[in-house]
């Protein structure tokens, strides 16, 4: 991905630099090659050349760039499960993907991590991306996921004979889970997913509380991909499930849902981070009738969200690693919604908005791997921005309305918001 090439200055608005203290007031952020070579108070900036490129936030915020943690670049409009990987063919879900990323980007997510993509498409669509082929994120691979044979991923039955292997690999036993994992190495991806329980989409076989893989299983998952340098991550919100995982060496959790006191501890003793999604189960409580989802599902999201809600103030109380983000691409929960989320931590979870922009900046740049280089502004850093007309401190829902959006940079380089737009 290209850099900014010379000196760009930011100033005329607060600093909110992603590492949970308080705003800096008139602030200036001096950009060199991409990279940011000053970030504080105004009276304290360098001289800069007076040729330098400027962008004046007017009074508004200079943030880091937003990181979300659990990314589907390839669900659109999914209204049943089996829409996730018999709806288009391989070739459209392509071109939403790359639509889906360029349209995260707009939202100022200037980074994510794939929770996993039919085939291995968000592995080229990285190259894209990092090749300036197509805007998107700064991206994660997971492409196809693991499941247990008869878990929550595996719906086709077999007398449809079609399979599952553009979006799940099947697996029986611990023999299974290595090659699955070998396969997944060959399409060089960089975390592997899996569903170790079940969810309250499927109540009546792999319900919220089910397990969908063994402990062998994942163990042999865990040993096989940290081998080859891969992370582990699973969908766990049953107890068990989330105590197997970090007993098996999982580095991240996706929900977390239904902790209790040994799992948050063996969370806390790693510092694994944990990425609830919450947003998704109250959308599809609220939304979810319309698109004929039962009373029973809807109950299963309600339990799903108080739990896991009590999980995460659980989690953040204890000094965890939490991330924001997931599961947009459902018909209830679209692409383009995901500062959502963010409105509904403060909101809803009662976190500050200080804290849900620490987990949605430099925890989600901790959860990549990528904190030497994203997620808070400091010297030395990729200078990937969002620069927003107003206070996300005072009202985060500003992050839900891209008119707001001065600009969003990577590198230095403006690839959104008010000034990508050509003066008519």
């Amino acid at each position: 991905m290209k850099l900014h090439a010379g000196t760009l200055v930011i100033s005329n608005g607060q600093l909110v630099d992603g590492n949970g203290g308080p705003p800096v007031p008139s602030a200036t952020v001096v950009v060199q090659d991409g990279r940011i070579a000053y970030a504080g108070p105004s009276s304290q900036a360098p001289v800069v050349d007076p040729a330098a490129r400027r962008i004046d936030a007017k009074g508004g915020s200079i943030l880091p760039g937003l990181v979300e943690a659990h990314f589907h670049p390839t669900y659109f409009n999914v209204a049943a499960l089996e829409d996730l990987d018999i709806k288009y063919p391989v070739e459209y879900v392509t071109l939403l993907a790359a639509a889906n990323a360029k349209l995260a980007l707009e939202c100022g997510y200037t980074a994510a991590r794939s929770g996993g993509s039919l085939f291995n498409i968000d592995v080229w669509l990285k190259k894209a991306i990092e090749s300036d082929i197509t805007f998107g994120p700064r991206l994660a691979t997971s492409g196809r996921e693991i499941c247990g044979v008869g878990g929550l991923m595996d719906w086709n039955p077999d007398f449809r004979k079609i399979g599952m292997e553009g979006l799940v690999l099947l697996i029986n036993g611990p023999v299974e889970a290595r090659s699955a994992v070998r396969k997944l190495v060959k399409d060089g991806i960089e975390w592997v997913k899996t569903y170790p329980t079940g969810d309250a989409a499927a109540p009546d076989t792999n319900d919220h509380h089910t397990l969908c893989m063994t402990f062998e299983e994942m163990h042999a998952v865990v040993g096989t991909a940290h081998n080859h340098g891969l992370k582990v991550t699973g969908h766990c919100r049953a107890t068990e499930g989330i105590i197997n995982a970090l007993k098996a060496g999982y580095d991240a959790i996706e929900h977390g849902t239904f902790m209790n006191d040994e799992a948050l501890d063996l969370m806390l003793a790693r510092d694994v981070p944990c990425v609830p999604a919450l947003y998704f189960e109250y959308a599809s409580i609220q939304r979810g009738p319309e698109f004929g989802m039962s009373q029973p599902v809807i109950d299963g999201h309600q339990e799903t969200l108080d739990g896991g809600a009590e999980s995460a103030r659980r989690i953040l109380k204890a000094g965890g690693c939490l991330g924001m983000g997931g599961d947009y691409g459902f018909a209830w929960n679209p692409h383009g919604d995901y500062a959502r989320e963010l409105s509904f931590f403060v909101n809803f979870v009662g976190f500050s908005p200080t804290e849900v922009l620490t987990c949605a900046t430099k925890n989600g740049a901790k959860i990549l791997g990528r904190l030497n280089e994203i997620g808070t502004v400091e010297t030395g850093k990729l200078a990937d921005l969002l620069i927003v007309d107003g206070d996300p401190l005072a009202d985060i829902r500003i992050l839900e309305d891209r008119s707001r959006f001065i600009a969003v940079l990577q590198g230095g380089i403006v690839k959104a918001g008010q000034l990508s737009r050509p003066k008519l």
